[in-house]
């Protein structure tokens, strides 16, 4: 039997989400009036276990449910930035789907975790907080952040994916920036020193990356060609695709970014899991290669290595969205089924066990719902149905599930329930959720939602 949380006791330092929406920091708004009028409010909301000020509240705390850090005023036709493991052309709007024939937003927005950081993206400009160590914050020194902070060293981002002890950041330009710790290799600059700031990776690809994602230890780019591109951490698992000839350089890891030549067909996005990688390509086939020890790859044995291969049971399955774990995945498919595999000890899987699952299996308990958004943390994981309703299930250890009283390991979705507020904004209707090791944050629309 699972045990119970370890929660209730630290009662006195849990913080209480009933402030109004007046206290909620305005952190961004358009800068002219004539878009204030037309503005539409978002607000972040995080929670679970905050020591190291990842849940952006300006203290050490734990949360056991969703609460507001910040409110944002975006005009109506923002849409979220390039999103880590899924095809742009299916990423979601405000207005609730993508229209390839309209033309861009000029505003983007969207969230990322690390193992113990958080970052906000808001048209173009990004801010950071939680653990400052080897300098994942990119401010130039080590210190933690306990509220959303502005970086002010780099500007034009259009995306970020924060990984265990680094950042990486893709820009409008095509390029890519990283900082924080290089020892892993994981910050692709062919040494492996720390970076206090952010710092272009100088790959030798041409063109434009248009497609970023990292893990604890390794780091990913996609070309606007669809060529893939890998570095950092390799301890004979495979995760980087790149074949016996082509192995670490130093301690493990392999610190210069260098082409995945396996690959047969042109990838669309990426995604890192904990010691895998996942590819998808235009037509939405995923592939994968690396370890393999508890089914992370779907093929239903154990046979890991660098080579990258399609998973048998997706032949003929579109999936628009993948996500990776530390030891599993999540998959999801056009018509908004979900799909689990790998290692199910914390209940991640979703399958009303803690079973593993040797090949993509649906999570029949969000049959019902049609599914747009999906993220893994550790051992933790969410989906996010059309109607902006939130799911989440699986490791529950440190409230990262947002919802109060669940035992440490919940192995089937329970939707996240947020406390109305008499604040004069609209229902709470969850448009991107983000999941790191002991916490999670979520954006929400809170005016101009459709029923």
């Amino acid at each position: 039997m699972a045990r119970r949380l370890r929660c209730a006791p630290l009662a006195r330092y849990i913080s209480s989400s009933s402030s109004s929406s007046s206290k909620v920091p305005l952190l961004w708004k358009p800068e002219t009036e004539s878009c204030d009028a037309a503005a539409t409010t978002i607000q972040l909301y995080s929670w679970g276990r905050g020591a190291s000020g990842q849940l952006g509240g300006g203290i050490e705390e734990i949360r056991l449910y969703p609460t507001p850090v910040a409110s944002l005023l975006l005009p109506s036709n923002f849409q979220l930035f390039s999103i880590p493991g899924r095809l742009d052309a299916t990423s979601a709007t405000a207005s609730g789907g993508a229209d390839s024939s309209s033309p861009p937003p000029l505003w983007e927005v969207g969230i990322s975790c690390g193992l113990f950081h958080s970052s906000l993206l808001v048209d173009g400009k990004f801010w950071i907080w939680g653990k400052g160590d080897g300098g994942r914050l990119g401010f130039g020194h080590e210190n933690p952040a306990f509220a959303p902070t502005l970086n002010p060293n780099l500007d034009g981002v259009r995306s970020i994916a924060l990984g265990g002890v680094h950042s990486v950041a893709l820009t409008a330009l095509g390029e890519v920036f990283t900082w924080g710790y290089g020892g892993f290799g994981a910050l692709g600059h062919s040494v492996y020193t720390r970076e206090l700031l952010p710092r272009l990776v100088k790959g030798s690809w041409d063109g434009k990356i248009c497609h970023i994602a990292t893990g604890g230890a390794h780091t990913a780019a996609v070309t606007d060609s669809g060529e893939l591109y890998m570095w950092g951490r390799e301890e004979g698992d495979g995760r980087l695709g790149l074949g016996a000839s082509r192995g670490p350089n130093e301690g493990g890891a392999l610190s210069i970014p260098s082409k995945v030549k396996a690959l047969p067909v042109p990838v669309a996005a990426v995604s890192c899991g904990g010691f895998f990688t996942m590819v998808l390509t235009k037509e939405g086939q995923l592939w994968n290669w690396g370890a393999n020890s508890n089914h992370e790859l779907g093929r239903g044995d154990k046979i890991g290595g660098w080579r990258p291969q399609p998973i048998p049971s997706l032949k003929d399955v579109r999936i628009i969205q993948m996500a990776s774990g530390g030891y599993y995945s999540l998959a999801l498919t056009d018509d908004g089924k979900v799909l689990s595999w790998g290692h199910g000890g914390q209940g991640q899987l979703g399958h009303s066990s803690i079973e593993n699952q040797k090949v993509p299996v649906v999570v029949e308990s969000l049959v019902g719902e049609r599914i747009t958004y999906i993220a893994c943390g550790g051992s933790s994981s969410a989906a996010i149905t059309d109607k902006g309703k939130l799911y989440m299930w699986g490791n529950a250890r440190d409230c990262q599930l947002g919802v109060p009283g669940l035992p440490e390991v919940q192995p089937s979705p329970v939707e996240v329930k947020f406390l109305m507020e008499d604040d004069g904004l609209g229902p709470h209707h969850v448009l991107a959720v983000a999941v790191g090791a002991s916490h999670a944050m979520c954006l929400v629309l809170r005016s101009g939602c459709q029923s």
